[in-house]
């Protein structure tokens, strides 16, 4: 009798549920679904206005989202349910909630409802930049060496910034939070009822080492008072490695999703982390280009070195028994998303609806046609802030060299290159420090979809 394991995937702007076959990986059923709310960037619900860089979402998605795809994907299968024998979620991180002693978001309260630092801040809220740098300011007069383990720098992506802007911005929130949870762990714990959270999480995110060890008490009274105590009272006290049991689903989480109870929970993942060992990654140097809404490098090698400009180096949470680095771009399908949403002529747009293709797919057919600069336009691709190795949030987007000849097709090619150029960067300072990148593998919508791209990144 064959036996089947079950993955949801919280991406940035939808959840989609994956059944495959233990057995051989054979994927038989999937579903998806967009968050009813999306992206939260101007306005909260209720019409409550949110200021600059601010990117928040509501967990209410994630919940109906769920109760959505599990169910879908089963019925889709065709296979008994019983037959299921794991499950496990996986989320962008850092993506972080307040939430009170029963593990209820407090953006459910009506006392917090209309308050923006009472809701989900996703991975690529960039309002905390400016906490972000405090703490870095901090590390560094203090010769913190765990500073080391994440390129020298801290980002406004990770945990504790946003963490410490609600304790700044919003301090009632703060002192009436019970904990602040990766929503990778805030649903893992809604499914088992078992509070502990990914080793993998909070190694890339919230400054923990191989060692289990976080940041001195002393290094956060330093960069606030207030802040002093966050481990002890702010974040998971168990963390456990992925792929280990979280623990068993509840009778309650069972039937609202069709599976049998009791089934076992695995620690939730980073998302760009969990397609590593997928895509066959196993081996010292691997590196593989997660390429959507923005990119994530995942790699493995056998030694712990200091890369500059990286998202951290922990051992154990990617592969057993090596140091798991990961670095990134912030933007990367969002970039093209932008140009097609924002820049292209309505002509454009009436030549794919004859064609009966895409707009995207009309730019990638005639970008295809061009010779490489033969535009003579060259773009970086900070519309989002440079991730990797920049790390700063603050950086904008540019296009040298546009004429009144240039054509959207010649645009859209230039801004391909200029996420490879990107990707080229990360990888020489990988290489320049000591991490050899010797076999490239690349996943996600765009790698699949999208030759052209795929064609650009490997000359």
């Amino acid at each position: 009798m064959a036996k089947y394991a079950l993955g949801v995937d919280y991406g940035t702007l939808s959840a989609r549920a994956l059944i495959v076959n233990v057995a051989n990986g054979d994927e038989l059923a999937s579903a998806v679904m967009n968050y009813p709310h999306g992206v939260m960037t101007d306005v909260l619900p209720d019409g409550t206005p949110l200021g600059k860089d601010w990117a928040l979402q509501h967990p209410a998605d994630y919940i109906l989202c769920l109760e959505t795809v599990v169910p879908q994907a089963i019925s889709e299968s065709g296979i008994d349910p019983n037959d299921i024998v794991g499950m496990s979620i996986d989320f962008t991180s850092s993506t972080v909630m307040p939430v009170d002693e029963n593990n209820i978001p407090l953006c459910f309260s009506e006392t917090y409802a209309n308050r923006p630092h009472a809701y989900v801040m996703l991975w690529k809220h960039h309002a905390a930049a400016k906490y972000a740098q405090q703490m870095q300011a901090v590390a560094e007069a203090r010769g913190e060496s765990f500073l080391k383990r994440y390129g020298d720098l801290v980002s406004s992506e990770w945990m504790l910034p946003k963490l410490l802007q609600t304790c700044v911005e919003a301090p009632d929130i703060w002192n009436k939070a019970a904990r602040f949870a990766e929503a990778g762990d805030w649903l893992t714990r809604r499914l088992t009822g078992v509070d502990c959270g990914s080793a993998c999480m909070a190694g890339f995110k919230a400054f923990r080492g191989s060692d289990g060890a976080f940041p001195s008490r002393e290094y956060f009274e330093a960069v606030r008072p207030e802040f002093a105590d966050v481990v002890s009272e702010k974040l998971c006290p168990d963390y456990r490695a992925p792929g280990s049991r979280a623990g068993r689903l509840t009778a309650e989480a069972a039937a609202k999703l069709n599976l049998p109870i009791g089934l076992p929970v695995a620690v939730a993942s980073v998302d760009a982390h969990v397609s590593f060992p997928a895509a066959g990654c196993i081996e010292d140097g691997a590196m593989f280009l997660i390429i959507g809404t923005s990119t994530c490098d995942v790699m493995i090698h056998s030694e712990e070195r200091n890369v500059p400009g990286i998202c951290g180096c922990v051992k154990d949470t990617v592969i057993p028994d090596y140091y798991g680095y990961e670095a990134g771009q912030s933007c990367c399908g969002e970039h093209f998303s932008w140009f097609i949403d924002n820049c292209l002529p309505a002509s454009a747009v009436e030549e794919a609806a004859r064609l009966g293709i895409s707009p995207i797919q009309l730019m990638t057919d005639k970008a295809a046609a061009l010779r490489p600069g033969q535009s003579g336009l060259v773009a970086l691709d900070w519309w989002n802030g440079n991730r990797s190795v920049l790390v700063d949030p603050s950086l904008s987007g540019m296009i040298l060299g546009l004429t009144l000849k240039t054509r959207p097709e010649e645009i859209y090619r230039a801004l391909i290159e200029a996420t490879a150029y990107g990707q080229r960067a990360i990888m020489d300072t990988f290489e320049e420090n000591g991490v050899p990148v010797r076999k490239l593998f690349a996943g996600g919508g765009i790698a699949q979809k999208n030759p052209l791209l795929m064609q650009i990144y490997a000359d």
